[in-house]
């Protein structure tokens, strides 16, 4: 090990370094609690002057990071923010938490990423360790992140460490927090991997050391690739078991006795999330330059994109046996966040749910306890505030479109002032009056 790294090495054992977190989202600001709540004092770095000033302030913008721990941090000096990405050769550690979307034709889009690592090279310095998190195809830690960095003049593994470790956020999750969840590293060298491994050990419960960075890249691919092809096969079984007549949900719940060899995935109005939706097309784009098709990533994405359409469907067979037409009827969509009892809409399908009916003609309306104002997102643009839940605005209402069941949600109170409801989640399966109103999507 260099003479530099040899310094990291002891001021990561000493815990007297600092770390930087490039992208303070949903998983750079989590993973800078994690940390700080180890007594390491970390160095945030955003774009959104607005978050910036929040931080500053100690008020949190996700839900579930408390500002009131934020704000002790704040004060104590250990965590402060900054847009300054000058600054990227302060820290001994930089995480980058950038965000990997895919293009309009469904390819990785590493903008984020490339302009990270173009900053980042133009004040690496000896004696430094970076950490790529963002969820992305094999191979590129050492395809597209280390020529950039080497850019320097400096040399990975030997000058500076370079691995990946992919993050394993669960919002709104109580039981697995990110200290408590297994931590999968993988470095471009024996040494970078022993660093990474020791920097997550000073703040994490359990590090799982892996072969390589195309490994620990692969690896989040599989988990997130495994839930979307099981998505998919209990939404297509949802479609039929519709047609002949059979509750899908209490097929599941069988299903799940059985104390083997099963495990219950439910089906939705579609994925949502910044990963389900997104990782599996990253691993298809790249299999495509060894000429490998992926068939069943291919097939499961087609299914789970064709779901809200099948929604729409649901609703306006609804309305028809009302004898209503979807064109001027005023829908109430419940829950835009993509999962239930979160404040996170991302890739939400509930955006396209709303593009949809619109397009249709219905007047469109939503609540979400979570997210009182529909904000800006890559696709969609809708300029709506969140709809309160009273007697008089469910009973206007033509039809209830249910496609999150955040537990907030009182739903027998819904039920008895609703006239129609489209449950995408069963979460008024056995409510009275449910069988007379409800219609399962």
């Amino acid at each position: 090990m260099t003479p530099e790294l040899t310094k990291l090495n002891d001021r990561i054992k000493q815990k007297e370094f600092l770390l930087g977190v490039i992208g303070l989202g949903y998983v750079g600001l989590p993973l800078s609690l994690t940390f700080l709540r180890k007594d390491i004092s970390v160095l945030g770095f955003d774009l959104d002057a607005k978050k910036i000033d929040m931080l500053h302030a100690g008020i949190s913008y996700i839900k579930h990071i408390p500002s009131d721990e934020l704000s002790g941090f704040v004060q104590q000096d250990k965590f402060s923010a900054t847009a300054d990405f000058s600054r990227l050769n302060e820290p001994d550690v930089l995480l980058i938490c950038v965000p990997t979307p895919l293009t309009q034709t469904r390819e990785p889009d590493m903008q984020f990423i490339e302009a990270t690592a173009h900053a980042i090279a133009e004040v690496l310095r000896p004696g430094q360790m970076i950490i790529l998190e963002s969820t992305t195809y094999p191979g590129t830690t050492v395809e597209l992140l280390l020529p950039i960095l080497e850019n320097s003049g400096l040399t990975a593994g030997k000058d500076f460490a370079l691995a990946y470790s992919p993050e394993r956020e669960d919002p709104g999750n109580p039981k697995y927090s990110t200290a408590v969840i297994p931590k999968v590293v993988g470095g471009i060298n024996d040494q970078s991997t022993r660093l990474a491994c020791d920097f997550y050990n000073t703040a994490l419960q359990t590090v799982v050391e892996v072969s390589s960075t195309q490994a620990a890249e692969m690896s989040k691919l599989l988990e997130n690739i495994f839930r979307s092809v099981n998505i998919a096969l209990v939404n297509e079984l949802k479609i039929l078991c519709h047609r002949m007549g059979i509750d899908i949900w209490e097929v599941i719940r069988a299903s799940s006795t059985k104390p083997f060899g099963f495990m219950p995935f439910y089906p939705g109005p579609g994925l949502g999330g910044h990963c389900i939706p997104i990782d599996p097309f990253y691993l298809t784009s790249k299999a495509r330059e060894y000429d490998f098709p992926t068939k069943f990533i291919e097939l499961a994405g087609e299914v789970n994109t064709a779901m809200p359409y099948y929604v729409i469907q649901r609703v306006m067979d609804a309305l028809n046996h009302r004898k209503k037409s979807i064109n001027g009827s005023r829908i109430l969509l419940l829950g835009l966040a993509y999962k239930k009892d979160v404040d996170d809409p991302r890739e939400s399908p509930s955006f396209k749910l709303i593009e949809l009916l619109q397009e249709k003609g219905a007047e469109v309306l939503y609540n979400d306890p979570h997210i009182p104002t529909i904000p800006p997102v890559r696709k969609y643009s809708f300029n709506m505030d969140s709809t309160e839940l009273t007697p008089k605005t469910l009973t206007d209402i033509d039809c209830v479109l249910l496609a999150t069941d955040h537990s907030a949600y009182d739903y027998q109170f819904i039920l008895d002032h609703a006239d129609l409801i489209v449950d995408t989640r069963n979460a008024f399966n056995g409510l009275k009056g449910a069988a007379e109103k409800v219609v399962q999507a």
